[in-house]
């Protein structure tokens, strides 16, 4: 099993096919940062029977006695923020502030989660419509049991813990498998859960490549989340398939923002251009294409173009992002920018020359051809094709047009909310940029190829649950229909009775 883009990846760390660990590498310097193992398929499988030993005390432990263990691990990280972003930088090359910033929003999820699990998922009573009047009904959401999570690189705290936090607070116990990349943060957070919650060993982590990945897709874990490539998330699927073991599949996105004719122009470019640049372009919600209406175009191309020429990569703090962190997506980049140029494409920052290993500058690109690679495929770099329109009618439409389907962005100040609903997307933030990650009660996930399933918010905690429905009886009705012995006349009198009542 093996990944392009975001998660468990083909390539590199200093791994040979005989060897049993592999090196993290800090892509900014090529520097080793850890050594982990590589988990076999046995060894896979003890991790996952011994969260499952665990999780039946996890759960018993009720709602209040899990947020009770969770808040310990939230202010252990609050207090450890600046040791964990130290080593999310070293894996990933981004600047210490963005780590810092993943982290900040960890946080605020984890305190979300163990919070609202109660209220979200408790036994609560529905209404048993009149022809069960006679029963009590009621709907609970339980735990799966054990929940695999194999996570990506390019925010390798935030995003997978959007499935471990809601897991853990849910009841579940988790196994993850961090990405080959990042091994060293997944590390970090395991350790950090049993430093915090020793009493509970429900947080365990298995690392090493795409075989691992498979092997806990086959484990007997009771589902799987997962974070990565479109083609990556079908090989998951299928392997899950041969158990029936459900999963949540989070891929990749071709993320558009709209500009409308009366939109603060200023705000729109500065949210493009982060959209486009932070994390060096590595962001699944990030902004890879813009459509803003003709009438407005001019000023907004001479803002964005100002604005992205000034930014500058490179490994050091002042640097305004980093690496590109897989060195094969280096390749990828530079294809869809050749693409580009070389189908009548211009670039008004950047071009060719913009592709340095391991950094990549800033490229802006505009009379772009909708089917080029650089509009129709995930990028994943700090690109940004900008197209002119004539209305937001066609903004939409082409916005629309691609086969993914995860988040989106909008500028208007009059009719924001009302370009929202139209857009096939996951999340839409408005007259913002990428904003409802920040919201733990909205839910995450996209459609299309971006996949199904969604983390964060109350179907996020439910994603993680199998609900169970009850009815109980409280007395007996003269009309049993659910009996050899009925009377003749049961199912006629029910009749009557649904015509009388339903049928007007």
């Amino acid at each position: 099993m093996t990944q392009t883009a975001r998660g468990d990846v083909e390539i590199q760390s200093a791994a040979s096919a005989e060897s049993s660990t592999f090196e993290s590498i800090d892509p900014r310097t090529g520097e080793v940062v850890g050594q982990h193992p590589i988990h076999t398929a046995a060894e896979v499988d003890d991790a996952v029977a011994a969260a499952r030993a665990a999780q039946h005390a996890w759960a018993e432990l009720g709602f209040s006695g899990r947020k009770q263990q969770l808040d310990k691990w939230r202010k252990l990280l609050a207090k450890r923020v600046d040791e964990l972003a130290g080593l999310i930088c070293a894996e990933t090359g981004k600047p210490l502030d963005d780590a810092k910033l993943e982290l900040v929003l960890v946080i605020d999820h984890l305190h979300w989660a163990a919070a609202n699990a109660e209220k979200v998922l408790k036994r609560r009573k529905v209404s048993s419509g009149f022809l069960m009047s006679n029963h009590a009904a009621t709907v609970e959401y339980l735990p799966f049991g054990v929940i695999g999570v194999i996570g990506p690189w390019n925010y390798p705290a935030f995003t997978p813990m959007g499935s471990i936090a809601y897991s853990l607070a849910a009841g579940n116990a988790v196994v993850f498998k961090p990405s080959e990349l990042t091994p060293g943060v997944g590390q970090w957070l395991a350790d950090s859960f049993a430093e915090a919650v020793p009493e509970h060993p429900v947080f365990r982590l298995v690392t090493g490549f795409g075989e691992t990945g498979a092997a806990l897709c086959r484990s007997g874990v009771n589902k799987v989340a997962f974070t990565g490539s479109t083609a990556t998330g079908k090989r998951v699927m299928a392997s899950c398939a041969e158990n029936l073991v459900p999963v949540l599949v989070e891929c990749g996105g071709k993320d558009a923002l709209i500009v409308d004719a009366d939109a603060d122009l200023a705000a729109a470019a500065d949210a493009a251009v982060w959209g486009a640049m932070s994390n060096a372009g590595q962001t699944c919600i990030g902004v890879e294409r813009v459509y803003v209406v003709d009438a407005v175009a001019d000023r907004f191309v001479e803002m964005i173009t100002e604005r992205a020429g000034k930014l500058r990569p490179g490994g050091e703090p002042s640097a305004n992002f980093g690496p590109i962190t897989m060195p094969s997506q280096v390749d990828v980049i530079r294809r869809h920018i050749d693409d580009a140029l070389e189908r009548g494409g211009r670039a008004l920052v950047g071009g060719e020359h913009s592709v340095r290993p391991p950094f990549v500058e800033p490229v802006v690109l505009t009379d772009v051809p909708e089917d080029s690679l650089a509009v129709t495929e995930e990028t994943f770099g700090p690109t940004i094709v900008v197209r002119r329109v004539r209305d937001v009618d066609e903004a939409v439409t082409r916005t629309n047009g691609t086969r993914y389907g995860l988040g989106a962005t909008v500028f208007s100040r009059a009719g924001g909310a009302e370009l929202a609903r139209r857009l096939r997307s996951g999340m839409v933030a408005v007259n913002s940029v990428v904003a409802f990650a920040g919201v733990p009660s909205l839910p995450f996930g996209g459609v299309g190829d971006s996949g199904f399933g969604r983390i964060h918010g109350a179907d996020g905690l439910r994603e993680f649950t199998r609900p169970q429905s009850v009815t109980r009886l409280r007395y007996r009705s003269p009309l049993n229909p659910m009996s050899f012995g009925r009377s003749k006349g049961t199912i006629r009198r029910m009749v009557r009775l649904v015509k009388l009542v339903r049928g007007r």
